[in-house]
């Protein structure tokens, strides 16, 4: 007989770590976490620095984009998730919320109830902030937000570099106003990483009601009469649902898992083979993420982390972070940036700084022999749309990821502001007893087409993909407002693939949001 629950959650993500920890609470339910990847034990999910290691394939699927056909073919490497925490567990645990204005767009394109001043109290209730408990902070929250623990002299150097080009400091990005150089507040706690695993499930593991199971990956979802009623497991193993079936396998794997089991575009579904449930041709549309720039620059002594590498010091900056918390292990790498403006009349900041202290640390990003520093810029509103499809009807093979990068002309030339600002900030005077020389895109690049020929050669995700299964009211919209999932009962979805638009910022802290949000609304309609 199959195993029988309330509530079956598919995806222990960010999103999906918080709804089991929330439903849960009512101790009538039984709530059931479905989670494709294993457990969290291996250290480098709970130090830090251990951010470095992920992007380059621990604890992933393993997938990239198709060639990207306006960058010249360029195939990116797409990291996604594949361990209980999802992306809060492999991620640089940079908190940024977006902007305000991103939310209130959301409310004016019919999506009540997801207006800033309406999701600022679930920011809130998250948080256990180390910094600040006022109008936009909270304290006693599951999750662990926290200044860094480990920045170095070239941070406040460049503070003072982006000043010197009239960009403010600001003390918090996810406060009064977004513009402005910070240090960002980080999902950690005591300068271990704080996943949404660590916050919301690990406390509540004795739960009599809550069920987790891990590698347990999902073939289809079981739909009867319009109703969705469990999931069938790859081994053949059937889970029922009373309740809800929600997905929370982010904004490529919950589209993903629509199209194996029959929901989504007819006609793709029918070149696959695959038996059409629902004709939704939504599903996998609408995707979006930022593209991600960077300058290198090779510094002129040991003034970032990349000193580390070397096997005696990397034993050393071990050995300082288990004493004392503090050095190497302690840096996320990436916890310095801010927010500032590619186009002087965007209706708020359309670019986003991170400043990586070494170089060579995401995957496929040149490394400086001698050190070096990073800084990634990225545009914030991209217009371009992609898809998510199916390459076959076998749920072990990859999907078709297409961010579509750059389709819009608009992308191409924001972004390439972007850099040459990102160039303009580390050639200040403030910056040169720091630097040695820019080394990438470097001198030789002048023309916008050289700048875009770079681009194509290097660039990145920033992981922020979003808006595949998004909420609206029209009759395009895959999903609701409550995020019900438009044309098949009991089956909701929560995740970032519900993003009308991708917000201004990196996008796991909205995970948890949403998160927080939907466990609120599933209660109010199941009556608790």
């Amino acid at each position: 007989m199959a195993e029988g629950y309330d509530f079956i959650i598919i995806g222990g993500g960010s999103a999906g770590s918080v709804l089991a920890a929330r439903l849960s609470e009512n101790p009538a339910v039984s709530v059931c976490l479905l989670e494709a990847g294993g457990r969290d034990w291996n250290p480098l999910f709970h130090v830090p620095a251990g951010f470095a290691k992920m992007t380059k394939g621990v604890a992933s699927w393993g997938w990239s984009t198709v060639p990207q056909r306006h960058m010249g073919g360029k195939v990116f490497t797409y990291t996604q998730a594949k361990v209980i925490g999802g992306g809060s567990a492999i991620n640089a645990q940079i908190y940024t919320r977006g902007n305000p204005l991103d939310y209130d767009e959301w409310r004016q394109m019919g999506c009540e109830g997801w207006g800033y001043e309406d999701v600022l109290p679930y920011f809130r209730k998250a948080e256990d902030n180390d910094t600040w408990n006022n109008r936009w902070h909270g304290k006693g929250g599951p999750l662990g937000v926290s200044k860094p623990a480990a920045p170095l002299p070239i941070c406040e150097a460049y503070f003072e570099a982006a000043q010197a080009l009239g960009i403010p400091r600001n003390m918090d990005v996810n406060g009064e106003s977004q513009g402005g150089v910070a240090y960002y507040q980080l999902t950690q706690r005591n300068a271990r990483r704080s996943s949404a695993a660590m916050a919301y499930l690990a406390p509540n593991r004795g739960r009599a009601n809550l069920t987790v199971k891990y590698g347990a990956q999902v073939r289809r979802l079981d739909v009867e009469n319009g109703r969705a009623t469990g999931v069938t497991l790859m081994d053949g193993t059937r889970l029922t649902a009373a309740a809800e079936v929600i997905l929370s396998s982010g904004a490529i794997g919950t589209p993903r898992l629509l199209q194996l089991s029959g929901i989504g575009p007819a006609d793709h579904l029918h070149d696959l083979g695959i038996e059409v449930v629902l004709d939704q041709p939504n599903v996998g549309e609408n995707l979006q993420d930022h593209l991600d720039l960077y300058c290198i620059c090779e510094v002129s002594g040991p003034h970032t982390y990349d000193r580390y590498a070397k096997l005696h010091l990397s034993a050393l900056a071990g050995l300082q972070y288990l004493l004392s918390r503090t050095g190497p292990v302690a840096s996320s790498l990436f916890e310095t940036g801010g927010f500032w403006y590619a186009d002087p009349d965007a209706r708020s900041p359309d670019l986003q700084f991170h400043l990586g202290l070494g170089t060579g640390i995401e995957a496929g990003v040149a490394a400086m022999p001698d050190g070096g520093v990073t800084l990634n810029s990225c545009y914030l509103r991209p217009r371009s749309r992609g898809t998510v499809r199916l390459a076959s009807d076998d749920p072990a093979k990859a999907p078709l990821i297409d961010p579509n990068y750059c389709a819009d002309p608009r992308d191409r030339e924001m972004s390439i502001r972007g850099l040459k600002l990102t160039q303009q900030i580390l050639a200040q005077e403030p910056l040169k007893p720091f630097i040695k020389a820019e080394r990438l895109p470097g001198p030789d690049v002048k023309t916008d087409e050289e700048y875009f020929a770079f681009i194509c050669e290097h660039s990145k995700t920033s992981h922020h993909c979003a808006g595949t299964c998004r909420m609206g009211v029209d009759a395009g919209a895959v999903v609701d407002p409550h995020l019900r999932f438009n044309g098949i009962g009991r089956l909701r979805v929560v995740d970032n693939s519900i993003m009308p638009n991708v917000i201004s910022s990196n996008t796991n802290a909205a995970a948890i949001m949403i998160g927080e949000k939907a466990a609120d609304m599933i209660k109010a309609d199941h009556g608790a």
